[in-house]
């Protein structure tokens, strides 16, 4: 085996690893391309050593933009089985990373079976745990803890874990001085803050960064540098506490590339449509180019029931202008856990956003399957559009559940035989066209 701690490490070292072969394939770039790529940062492979069942997939604004689905038991909503079924649902409609955010019960044999059995990124939250972990309240927990349960994580096989390492007690008094009209609204930058609050202590995942930086080397775990102060409403964007809270995610970003750690960065959350490009600059400035990992944003704070379509319009824009990854939000996002169906329509909707950032980003081979579905739209051939849509299910039900009265092969129940395209593929063909 060659001499590399983690794909940043070999990538340094001119190393083309079998996780980088993967992705330039996937990605229709050239192999030297993206070890570049890797070893600049600016592409995150996550692919911890012992998630030996990984198609590896690179996140970076250059290459596809990747969706991530977060999933998980809670107190109120605790079947495993049920979480497992959307898990592989979710790698079925082609989700590329899990999100394990369970919050109750015993959560390691699921985070096990997890890395066992799913070929995608695996993330998680290791401060939700910690609690769960030693079943202890929050203020008792020391440094250690915290430190011990990402490890146990890194040893479980997670791809990449989120830390809220750029919160610290300076925090504290903005968020007393800022007067947010939200505050926090992260819930592991939450837990973070208390604990502060509560111990009078620094921030343990930013007093031991380095600590932190040991472990996901021994592993290649990639760090997701959460974002503790994204907006939790449009009245919060862009101020004082996200942007500096940004500049020290900054400043983490190169001392874990200095150890070979690769690392993505977390942003918003609730930002107005005309705000989300700047954001996207801001980050890419202060962050050297590493890759960007977002909640939506959401565009606006009216629409519960709807909020896979609030994210689905910033995503788009996000991903546009920078964004790499994209997490995704379901209808149930500020109502309840998301059940198979809430799963299933976030999944689509950050879907549509992530392919049509691609498309106007120009990635190699994005537009492909839209032109596949004209040609297939010209010629009226259903089971060729039913092949070429992000969810032929669906598309396959609607046409069957209101099939037009004669003519099924050519027309639907929209325009029937005023269908345009029939109607001029008959023309150019010189042939008659009967209407009534």
């Amino acid at each position: 085996m060659e001499n590399y701690t983690t794909q940043m490490d070999a990538a340094r070292k001119g190393i083309i690893t079998p996780q980088m072969k993967t992705v330039a394939a996937k990605e229709h770039m050239q192999e030297e391309d993206l070890r570049k790529l890797v070893a600049e940062g600016k592409v995150a492979i996550c692919a911890n050593k012992n998630h030996t069942c990984l198609d590896a997939e690179g996140v970076g604004s250059m290459l596809r933009t990747k969706i991530n689905v977060n999933l998980g038991v809670s107190r109120d909503v605790k079947n495993y089985d049920v979480e497992m079924e959307k898990v592989m649902s979710a790698v079925r409609m082609g989700a590329e990373s899990i999100m394990d955010l369970s919050s109750h019960g015993n959560t390691q044999p699921f985070r096990q079976k997890l890395v066992k059995e799913c070929p995608v990124m695996i993330g998680t939250v290791p401060v939700y745990d910690s609690v769960i972990h030693y079943q202890r309240d929050l203020d008792t927990l020391t440094a250690k803890d915290f430190l011990d349960v990402i490890r146990l994580h890194a040893q479980d096989g997670v791809d990449f874990v989120t830390l809220h390492c750029g919160i610290t007690r300076k925090t504290i008094e903005q968020i007393k001085k800022h007067k947010r009209k939200m505050n926090i609204v992260s819930r592991g930058g939450s837990l973070v803050f208390a604990w502060m609050s509560m111990t009078g202590e620094e921030n343990p995942f930013y007093e031991y960064f380095d600590e932190i930086l040991d472990i996901c080397e021994e592993y290649d775990v990639t760090i997701s540098l959460g974002d503790a102060c994204r907006p939790g409403c449009l009245a919060d964007a862009t101020d004082v506490c996200q942007i500096e809270e940004l500049v020290r995610l900054g400043e983490l970003t190169k001392r874990a590339w200095a150890h070979n750690v690769q690392v993505m960065v977390e942003g918003p959350g609730h930002v107005p449509l005309d705000q989300i490009a700047a954001n996207m600059e801001v980050q890419k400035t202060l962050c050297m180019g590493a890759p960007f990992y977002v909640l939506g944003p959401l565009v606006t704070d009216i629409a519960p029931g709807y909020d896979h379509i609030t994210a689905a319009i910033g995503g788009a824009v996000a991903a546009m202008n920078g964004a790499a990854f994209l997490c995704y939000v379901t209808p149930a996002e500020h109502l309840a856990l998301p059940n198979l169906e809430d799963v299933k329509q976030g999944i689509i909707a950050s879907k549509i956003a992530a392919h049509a950032a691609d498309i106007a980003k120009g990635i190699p081979r994005a537009r492909d399957i839209d032109d596949k579905m004209a040609d297939a739209r010209k010629v009226l051939d259903w089971d060729a559009q039913f092949a070429c849509a992000l969810d032929p299910e669906t598309a396959k039900a609607i046409r069957d559940d209101r099939l037009p009265e004669d003519d099924h092969s050519d027309t639907c129940s929209m325009c029937g035989k005023f269908c345009a395209v029939r109607s001029m593929n008959k023309a150019l063909a010189g042939e008659h066209i009967d209407i009534l």
